[in-house]
């Protein structure tokens, strides 16, 4: 990873992912929502038995019904207009809409009769994928990418202690926390740099000129 690069010469600088998302958390969230309060013996430290789990199943059957019916809407509506148009088609929101209810019914019943806080409206996606016979399927390996920042500064208005050189400094400590962020956010920043009147080459870019 690179650092500060300066006219003069480089400089050495510091360096070297399933989604609650949008939904926000399920294990706190929707508390107070349709169920009774938690002193209920279904939200207590003993196992419960005895639950009628029939209302469950009719939940369960309402909202694999209303999903068929979004597949079967979903096709027709996509060959009638584009993507885009028939991501907002009312159709398709207004079964959208029910599916979200019929969730927030799920939850609440298994929240009220089980005292469980169901996580059943994520999405995650796993990192290995299996062939038919079981055996890991080879990852395709992603392209690395380069990213840019720049800025035209001008000299200071007035009389300061700071001169050019410091913007280098200040431009330099802000690259290494954009690199600390990407690094915690599961990114592998191999390289980054920051420099002074000449972009920063890295070493498969040197390599290419020459």
């Amino acid at each position: 990873m690179s650092g500060v690069e300066d006219p003069t010469g480089t400089g050495g600088g510091s360096g070297g992912d399933s989604a609650s998302g949008p939904h926000g958390d399920a294990h706190g969230d929707h508390d107070g929502h349709g169920h009774e309060g938690h002193d209920h013996p279904a939200h207590g430290p003993d196992p419960l038995g005895g639950v009628d789990a029939a209302e469950l199943h009719v939940t369960v059957d309402e909202l694999t019904a209303v999903l068929h019916e979004y597949i079967e809407t979903a096709v027709g509506v996509r060959a009638e207009f584009g993507a885009h148009e028939a991501d907002e088609d009312p159709r398709i929101l207004a079964i959208e809409a029910r599916v979200s209810g019929l969730n927030a019914a799920l939850y609440d019943l298994v929240h009220e009769r089980l005292g469980l806080h169901s996580d059943l409206t994520g999405m995650t996606w796993d990192d290995t994928d299996e062939d038919e016979s079981g055996a890991d399927a080879p990852h395709e390996v992603e392209e690395v990418e380069t990213f840019h920042l720049g800025f035209v500064v001008g000299p200071q208005a007035g009389t300061s202690d700071l001169s050019m050189d410091s913007v280098l400094g200040m431009v330099d400590d802000a690259g290494e926390q954009i690199a600390r962020r990407l690094m915690e956010s599961g990114f592998e920043v191999s390289e980054w740099g920051a420099s002074r009147g000449a972009p920063v080459l890295f070493d498969d870019h040197e390599d290419d000129d020459e």
